[in-house]
């Protein structure tokens, strides 16, 4: 009998646990973007058209900054508004810029010894950014203002699809895996990857997408939970708080999550 409750308790836990999380629209607006790079809580958008980046806030005129020399940002990360990082991958560098995109710093991994092949950025806590370094298959936490390294990984042997972080943590989907390592460098959890090709963080909390899904993560559990999605092109997708925005390449919408 115990054996039977056990079961019915396993199968419970499962099911709930993957019970697909509901979407509430809140609104659509057009937006012509190459790539949207952050909405903030205050709706703030941050996108790219060409080599020119934008940041659209409400009732102020929208500001934009490009670099003629380095050309097309190959990723831009904007979760410090104060510190913005815009990596251009063809040239090994990363620009720091304000939130009036004004060039704060800027750090060549060309002139650095040891020399460093940067694959990957994202920001870190502080005066660090989190560094792919390509050659030797590692992530380390590069501190740019003194230009040093306080916290290396251990070496992965899958190619690295995305890199994202906060303050406190970084998560590096791979091939093969979805790492995420504290701000020692220390692995905290390895999720295999099933599929997934991005993903989008939020207070520690996931979204994952497969080529025709997302899936949701709290920072709470070990399961992941399917997202019903309107019939529509995910071209992009991020998370703020607990609103999600799916850009379909004209128009960005607004959902939120109906998270139990």
């Amino acid at each position: 009998m115990t054996l039977i409750r056990y079961i019915l308790l396993l199968l419970t836990t499962l099911v709930a646990a993957q019970s697909p999380i509901e979407l509430t629209l809140v609104k659509i607006i057009d937006l012509k973007a190459d790539q949207i790079i952050a909405v903030d809580n205050f709706e703030t958008i941050y996108y790219l058209n060409g080599n020119i980046l934008y940041k659209s806030s409400k009732d102020k005129p929208t500001i934009n900054y490009s670099n003629v020399q380095l050309g097309f940002p190959t990723t831009v990360n904007a979760f410090n508004p104060l510190k913005i990082n815009v990596f251009y991958q063809d040239f090994n560098t990363v620009l720091i810029l304000d939130n009036r995109l004004a060039e704060i710093y800027k750090v060549d991994f060309n002139t650095k010894q040891p020399y460093k092949n940067v694959s990957h950025v994202s920001t870190g806590y502080d005066n660090t950014l989190w560094v792919f370094n390509q050659d030797l298959q590692q992530l380390e936490l590069y501190d740019y203002k003194n230009d040093k390294v306080r916290a290396t990984t251990v070496p992965v042997q899958s190619n690295v699809l995305q890199l994202i972080s906060d303050y406190n943590y970084c998560w590096m989907l791979t091939e093969k895996y979805l790492y995420q390592y504290t701000y020692f460098g220390s692995l905290i959890s390895k999720i295999e990857n099933k599929g997934y090709t991005s993903i989008a963080v939020n207070n520690e909390n996931l979204i994952l997408k497969t080529k025709t899904k997302l899936f949701y993560k709290s920072k709470k559990e070990e399961n992941l939970s399917p997202i019903t999605v309107p019939k529509l092109l995910i071209n992009q997708f991020l998370l703020t708080n607990e609103t999600l925005y799916i850009y379909d390449s004209e128009k960005l919408h607004t959902y939120q999550l109906k998270i139990n």
